[in-house]
């Protein structure tokens, strides 16, 4: 069979969609993309969609899709690939191009090799022999966990003696929860630093509504954690990031932030809260979750391919 492959365009974010969306259905049970989070991708700076996207057709149909990004500068590569079942060859054709594509953009970089990433249902649509054989193996395990909420139930939290907790409300506080981020991500796997101004773009911050991010802080020690969540996702109320200063973990603050955002999503009317979380995270992140009634929706493999 004969595939067309082309790059994508923004205007293509609705059809991409549909496929991932139908990926879904098939992976995990009921559709979960949303146009939005496309288009977010599509408009990413560091994307050129002439060089780091691909769309494959049968006939007027689109059965896989590629993106590939650059946030290191150096020789760590991401990728994105989704393919319908029984169109493998068309995942072919784009792993192959992205592979070309994320060798090439290493070398731009002045890396001697790509270390390329891709993240896939633990039950993937695509063919794992495919890319066992070019080389990809799994390096690490997420699970994307959920919890019902229940607005008589989950009600606004009361902060212990000493701590606060505040509302973005600002571009100072904006400032603060990118500072926060970046301290209490810096020792989990994968993590790149990103600026202020590229971490903005990374959360797509011209759409995102700032009362759903909160900062919490202790009379002691001043700002010490943060929590960023959306409410732009059709399928349930989504907590992108939580973190909290190693120093000041222990006492309670991820839980208090948590339960806040439980609050603030049924009191909303959503009856579903997600996150997803490393299970190899050595902070203890798995054990709050659960202690907070959050359990395993699905789970995803990180693959690697060393490309040199």
């Amino acid at each position: 069979m004969a595939y067309a492959l082309r790059p994508a365009d923004r205007t293509d974010a609705a059809v991409i969609t549909a496929l991932l969306n139908a990926v879904d259905r098939i992976e995990i049970g009921r559709p979960e993309s949303d146009v939005q989070t496309v288009e977010a991708d599509l408009k990413r700076p560091d994307i050129a969609l002439e060089h780091d996207s691909w769309l494959a057709y049968d006939g007027d149909r689109l059965v896989a899709y590629g993106l590939l990004w650059d946030e290191s500068g150096g020789e760590r590569i991401d990728v994105d690939h989704y393919v319908l079942p029984e169109h493998q060859p068309a995942g072919e054709l784009v792993l192959d191009a992205m592979a070309a594509r994320a060798a090439a953009k290493a070398r731009q970089n002045g890396a001697a090799r790509a270390v390329v990433h891709l993240h896939l249902n633990t039950r993937p649509t695509l063919d794992t022999g495919l890319i066992e054989r070019r080389g990809w193996y799994v390096v690490r395990r997420y699970q994307v966990l959920q919890r019902p909420l229940d607005a008589a139930e989950d009600l606004v939290p009361q902060a212990p003696s000493g701590v606060r907790l505040r509302s973005c409300a600002g571009e100072a506080d904006r400032a603060r929860v990118h500072a926060l981020y970046q301290a209490s991500f810096a020792e989990h796997f994968d993590f790149q630093p990103r600026a202020y101004e590229q971490w903005l773009r990374d959360i797509d911050a011209d759409t995102l509504d700032w009362s759903l991010v909160w900062i919490v802080g202790t009379e002691q020690s001043g700002d010490v954690g943060f929590l960023l969540a959306r409410d732009d996702r059709e399928a349930m109320g989504w907590i992108r990031s939580i973190g909290v200063l190693r120093e000041a973990r222990g006492r309670g603050l991820g839980g208090l932030l948590l339960r806040h955002a439980f609050a603030a999503f049924a009191a909303r009317g959503r009856e579903t809260v997600g996150l997803g979380v490393d299970t190899a995270n050595a902070t203890g992140a798995p054990a709050l979750y659960a202690r907070h009634g959050l359990t395993v929706h699905y789970a995803v493999d990180t693959w690697e391919a060393v490309l040199t």
